[in-house]
């Protein structure tokens, strides 16, 4: 497979993913008091621009869109639900998404590195942007802990 593909697919399903448990932490905080909302808010403004734009990247290349399994989205959505049941803080939630995307930070690293050599630059400058709203992310959380 294409290498700019593969990174390209990497950054649509991490984006996807984050969008969607974003999208369920404000449902799931909907009506509470957390200072937390706006910033998630915004975060997930980010990521459904990384994934739209992905989108579109990888239909110019004629790829198929690959989304998470039903089961992951399930788990996540679970998880979530628990931890605002067992602790809806404003420091517990930056807690979860710090370490949700850390996650995908530290595979986001090892995407660059490994595809360097062998991607356009266009994209590679996509991926390392995508990385960089990442670690911004987790530093902007950090002041909720």
């Amino acid at each position: 497979m294409n290498e700019n593909i593969e990174l390209l697919e990497y950054i649509y399903k991490d984006a996807s993913m984050a969008t969607y448990t974003l999208e369920e932490l404000l449902k799931e905080l909907n009506g509470k008091d957390n200072k937390i909302t706006k910033p998630c808010e915004d975060i997930l403004k980010g990521y459904e621009r990384y994934r739209d734009e992905t989108k579109e990247k990888l239909l110019k290349l004629d790829s198929e869109l690959k989304e998470d399994s039903l089961m992951a989205k399930m788990g996540a959505k679970m998880g979530i639900k628990k931890e605002v049941i067992s602790d809806n803080s404003d420091a517990s939630m930056a807690d979860m998404l710090i370490k949700g995307i850390s996650m995908g930070s530290i595979d986001m690293e090892k995407k660059i590195k490994t595809y360097q050599e062998n991607v356009d630059k266009e994209n590679m400058n996509w991926a390392k942007d995508f990385y960089q709203f990442q670690k911004d992310n987790i530093e902007a959380l950090k002041k909720y802990l």
